[in-house]
């Protein structure tokens, strides 16, 4: 069983930049690929990023490719999304997930509130 707790999100200008953590709990974190998706209000949630369990392959949506980064530590069990050159179509709550492979998810956090003022 893993847990998620997603942090980092805020309220930040057009162009600036935010770091969500997602800290995982459970001895499978560090075999487990994760995820980054976001949902927006009146629309379906999305798939934002992806990094297999051993860091080595990551993948992004096009909407974030170039400004968004993935990345992840397995010796403190935490999942980053560094976004850089935000906009307001960014604003949606963002939730990370864990699963066997990246666009499988057996775990999802609770998610954090991303909003960018334009």
């Amino acid at each position: 069983q893993v847990q998620l707790v997603e942090s980092g999100g805020g309220l930040v200008q057009a162009g600036g930049s935010l770091r969500l953590s997602c800290a995982a709990s459970g001895r499978t974190f560090s075999s487990s690929d994760m995820g980054w998706y976001r949902q927006a209000p009146g629309k379906e949630r999305e798939f934002v990023a992806g990094i297999s369990w051993s860091g080595g392959s990551t993948y992004y949506a096009d909407s974030v490719k170039g400004r968004f980064t993935i990345s992840r530590d397995n010796a403190k069990n935490t999942v980053y999304l560094q976004m850089n050159s935000l906009k307001a179509e960014d604003t949606a709550i963002y939730y990370c997930n864990a699963g066997p492979e990246v666009g499988v998810a057996d775990y999802w956090g609770q998610g954090t509130q991303v909003t960018v003022s334009s």
